[in-house]
């Protein structure tokens, strides 16, 4: 496994696995359990946003307690009055907010919103808002076209490309997709262009903030592998 780009809220990575595989990884992202808002009771709310516009952007504000198990409940309140922002920093409880500054609605001069949050344990395969990140994944593609392109698609990819007699080649197997730059460049000058599959896969892995990007990779790839030995459990019996 080949890692081509890491920070602390994403990773891209290559490895010569099958699409359906890469598939099976990316639907058990939604499998793994994180907290978030799951139920809004709103006392007082006379922002220009219907409540459940207000329970809905709540629900979808990232939370970390590691400690919170499924079934358990934590409460959260949120009480703001006067003209400006409510943003996720207002919000009270035994958790944390990932993001401080995530707006929720406005509030006018004398206008009130007050409200009390139920947090619990859930997946995204149940709802939205209990997702961790984003898994996707791309082919690497091998480019052929004409010589007379290197330059333009140096200068306007960032890559360097590799000469082949009269022909040149790029491998579009960075962070950054190119193989539909390149077609467009090579279509325009009139020019043919070859694309090929390698067979290798490039995966890239987005996170919310609840979970590590590289954290997220491994407890899908279990949750995967959990789900796998489920079955084979219930079709030995």
């Amino acid at each position: 496994m080949e890692l081509i780009a890491e920070k602390k809220d994403k990773i891209v990575i290559k490895e010569k696995i099958p699409y359906y595989l890469a598939n099976a990884i990316r639907r058990s992202v939604n499998e793994i359990p994180i907290i978030a808002i799951d139920e809004v009771e709103i006392k007082k709310n006379d922002s220009a946003l219907y409540d459940e516009t207000i329970a809905h952007r709540l629900g979808l504000i990232p939370l970390i307690d590691e400690n919170l198990k499924e079934g358990e409940e934590k409460t959260i309140t949120l009480s703001k009055k006067g003209e400006g922002y409510v943003y996720s920093k207002d919000i009270k409880g035994d958790v944390k907010v990932v993001f401080d500054n995530m707006p929720i609605t406005y509030l006018e001069k004398n206008q009130e919103l007050d409200l009390k949050g139920i947090v619990r344990k859930g997946v995204g395969v149940k709802h939205a808002k209990f997702v961790p990140g984003v898994l996707f994944y791309r082919e690497e593609n091998k480019i052929t076209t004409d010589k007379s392109l290197k330059e333009k698609i140096e200068r306007i990819t960032g890559e360097k490309v590799k000469e082949e007699g009269n022909k040149i080649v790029i491998f579009d197997n960075k962070e950054k997709e190119i193989t539909d730059l390149c077609t467009g460049i090579a279509e325009k000058e009139g020019k043919e262009i070859k694309v090929e599959e390698t067979g290798e896969m490039i995966i890239s892995i987005e996170s919310f903030g609840q979970i590590d990007a590289k954290e997220i990779f491994k407890r899908a790839i279990k949750t995967l592998k959990d789900n796998l030995n489920e079955v084979s459990k219930k079709i030995s019996k």
